[in-house]
């Protein structure tokens, strides 16, 4: 029984999947991946030529930072896109007659599909430098991420979810801001610890309340949950309380470097 849902849910998606909507998505990938390529040439010529803390920097440190240069750019574009799509357009509306969980548009579509050209721009290099670019950790949450999208472009289902989660990437820039001051030696600064309070609190509401209300979301709409095709409706199941629990791990590491910092400013004084 549960292989005839299967089947149908995937009949479904390739009824979804029209060739003209598959020629988007390809694009709207692509469209990812050289954003990042330009993004990384741009962020190594703009900071050789004005950032001189730059020119002091080994060849890891040079790579990281310009990694981290696309990585601020996109998360930057796709939590205003997710913020976009789920308060400002009338997508998600509880007006609209269509379900919840079935809606979506180009515009949704071209987001996850550029998120998606990230994503696999960002693991490339995470693994073809590994370890230099982060551990095992950032493998999972690419990877993790990359197919909870896939699924919701490819079936146009969940993506309320999606971009609820995509929102998350909104802390990215004050992370990368952190290890741009720690690395040119600016770690003692007072722009360090603001930022770094204002990343705990960013990162409390966009990674953690935000993560109560999307459970509790799909509690609330959990009938239209269960209509999601089997794969995606066990993904939502399984991939948001991983996320999750990875989220609550790097909040505590961010709280403890917080309280350090800060203590130690204190007795600074």
């Amino acid at each position: 029984m549960r292989g005839l849902e299967m089947s149908a849910g995937f009949m479904n998606m390739a009824g979804y999947a029209t060739s003209t909507k598959q020629l988007g998505w390809l694009s709207s990938v692509l469209a990812g991946i050289l954003m990042c390529k330009v993004v990384y040439d741009l962020t190594g010529v703009i900071s050789a030529s004005f950032v001189k803390e730059y020119r002091r920097l080994n060849r890891k440190q040079k790579l990281e930072w310009d990694n981290r240069g696309f990585s601020t750019f996109h998360a930057i574009v796709a939590s205003a896109c997710a913020l976009y799509l789920l308060l400002v357009s009338d997508l998600f509306y509880d007006s609209r007659e269509q379900l919840v969980i079935n809606r979506s548009s180009n515009f949704s579509n071209t987001t996850l599909g550029v998120s998606i050209g990230y994503f696999l721009s960002d693991l490339a290099m995470i693994l073809y430098q590994y370890p230099a670019l982060g551990g095992v950790e950032y493998v999972i949450h690419h990877g993790l991420s990359m197919f909870a999208i896939i699924q919701s472009l490819f079936s146009g289902q969940a993506q309320i979810y999606i971009l609820m989660v995509l929102f998350t990437e909104s802390t990215t820039p004050f992370v990368n801001l952190r290890w741009y001051l720690d690395v040119t030696g600016l770690k003692n600064s007072k722009l360090y610890i603001y930022n770094g309070v204002t990343l705990f609190l960013g990162w409390l509401v966009a990674r953690i309340v935000l993560f109560v209300f999307y459970f509790y979301h799909m509690y609330v709409h959990f009938d239209q949950v269960k209509l999601v095709y089997p794969l995606g409706f066990y993904s939502l199941l399984t991939v948001p309380p991983v996320l999750a629990a990875m989220n609550l791990f790097w909040f505590w590491k961010i709280a403890r470097g917080m309280v350090r910092t800060l203590s130690k400013a204190r007795h600074s004084q």
